[in-house]
């Protein structure tokens, strides 16, 4: 099978026409921000009770008056070291990971292939040469030795640091494409995604040589992208039809069953109930094209009605259906073909791509907390903040964005390279340039050292450093030089 061509592609397959290579721009001189100023979001004493339990308060965060430090390192990032093997055998680069520790990074490729590297030296240390029978689509550690990986072939595959030579074990239960990995540290549970539209739970405290006892916990239709927030209380899903599926007070130990969860309706909410089942569906549904399949219809009456269960508190795994603003959108059935979630759970960001697919977006999110004004009209969970559009090079292809470690930058893959951005020009927190209305993202820095059209980038945990991924196989390393 092919590359993650992954959005299962509309016609131009490939990667399109390749805009021609920019310059590396001059070196940022970073002008040093104002007093740090902002106040806690809310007013009054309640308000700022609020900020503290929401980790927004300057108080409990003592590292939020360093930004000009930060502004000064992610300024200064050059272009540092290729991981370029000579063999080329391992095809397109479509993700990046690396150990919580940041002492290894893991490499996930097209040709069955996963690599690990030394990030500091940039030393090879060994080639999974047949991790998977196909394409390799993501890479998860659940802890500093344990990663797991999944793939085309429709396994998801553990392994362990210290005995390389063979895998831990392999689990069987997707009936389609794997596509992403998310783990909770505190069940022990890893969480799974794929193009058969199902999220599977598999139980890694009852792991042995055969696998893991699982179950399907969730289906629907168009499922591109799965993750679960920081503190795993809510689950978020992406589809190839635009829309956002938010499962909140989640609870992954609750079996649900076909109409067990309540529908939260909410500004913008347009999605058949159809289109929407869980666990106890009939089977697998194919996935259509990420970019003509537009769902239609309002929620029925009875899943409206349950919309008022929201002003008390939200029972568990209560589902959420959105329609994610995207500027520059007149028809917002745009596929959303990247997810990532803030560190800190403020906000998600999510790339998208346009029904004609002529044009991305990189759009931030934040949550918007606490019960609706009204019953009758609740309030959506998220409110765009900030976006940028994007370079339209590499039709087809999901481009896998992330934000650093601080939560204060996003890298983007833009081209042949990719750009580093900040909610201001001062590298600032989120929550202390928030903007009344949607604003654009500031390029930081933008940087180029690839032949091919990056697919994804990632910070690491620990340093100060960024990785990328391109089309031709190559990695690429990025840290400041002064």
């Amino acid at each position: 099978m092919s590359a993650e061509a992954e959005v299962p592609r509309t016609g131009t397959g490939g990667s399109g026409s390749a805009a021609p290579r920019p310059g590396s721009p001059a070196a940022m001189e970073p002008t040093l921000p104002p007093p740090f100023p902002r106040a806690v979001p809310g007013a009054g004493l309640f308000g700022w009770l609020r900020g503290r339990c929401l980790g927004r308060s300057a108080s409990v965060d003592p590292a939020r008056d360093t930004f000009r430090a930060m502004t000064g390192l992610y300024g200064s990032i050059q272009p540092a070291d290729s991981m370029y093997l000579s063999t080329r055998t391992h095809g397109a680069v479509f993700n990046l990971e690396y150990s919580p520790d940041g002492s290894v990074l893991t490499v996930a490729c097209e040709q069955t292939e996963v690599l690990l590297f030394d990030p500091i030296s940039s030393k090879h240390i060994k080639t999974l040469s047949e991790a998977h029978e196909d394409c390799v689509n993501n890479i998860r550690f659940l802890d500093n030795r344990l990663f797991a990986t999944c793939s085309d072939d429709t396994t998801i595959a553990l392994w362990d640091l210290r005995k390389l030579n063979t895998k831990v074990c392999t689990l069987h239960g997707h009936t389609s494409w794997v596509k992403n990995i998310e783990y909770d540290t505190n069940t022990r549970l890893l969480v799974t995604s794929g193009f058969d539209g199902n999220v599977i739970i598999w139980d890694t405290n009852r792991c042995t040589e055969d696998g893991c006892p699982h179950k399907k916990f969730f289906h629907t239709r168009f499922l591109m992208r799965m993750r679960l927030t920081p503190d795993c209380s809510k689950m978020l899903i992406s589809t190839s039809s635009g829309y956002l599926l938010i499962l909140h007070d989640l609870d992954l130990n609750k079996s649900l069953e076909v109409g067990s969860y309540p529908i939260l309706r909410a500004r913008r909410t347009t999605s058949s109930s159809s289109d929407v089942t869980s666990s106890g569906s009939s089977g697998p549904r194919a996935v259509g094209s990420p970019c003509h399949q537009n769902d239609s219809g309002p929620l029925s009456e009875k899943h409206m009605s349950r919309s008022s269960q929201r002003e008390g508190g939200s029972p568990r795994n209560s589902l959420e259906v959105l329609t994610p603003e995207v500027p520059g959108e007149r028809d917002r059935g745009n596929c959303i073909t990247s997810l990532q979630l803030h560190p800190k759970g403020w906000a998600t960001l999510l790339r998208c791509s346009s029904n004609t697919d002529d044009q991305e977006w990189t759009c931030v999110y934040e949550f918007q907390e606490g019960a609706p004004v009204r019953p009758v009209s609740p309030r959506c969970s998220l409110r765009l903040t900030h976006c940028i559009e994007e370079a339209n090079v590499g039709r087809g292809y999901i481009k896998e964005l992330c934000f650093s470690p601080d939560g204060r930058m996003i890298s983007s893959p833009h081209g042949f390279g990719i750009r580093l951005l900040g909610f201001d020009a001062h590298c600032s927190e989120l929550v202390d340039c928030l903007p009344k209305e949607a604003s654009p993202l500031k390029e930081i820095r933008s940087l180029y050292s690839h032949n091919d059209v990056v697919l994804t980038t990632k910070f690491s945990p620990t340093h100060c450093q960024v990785a990328s991924g391109c089309l031709s196989g190559r990695v690429s390393l990025y840290q400041p030089k002064f």
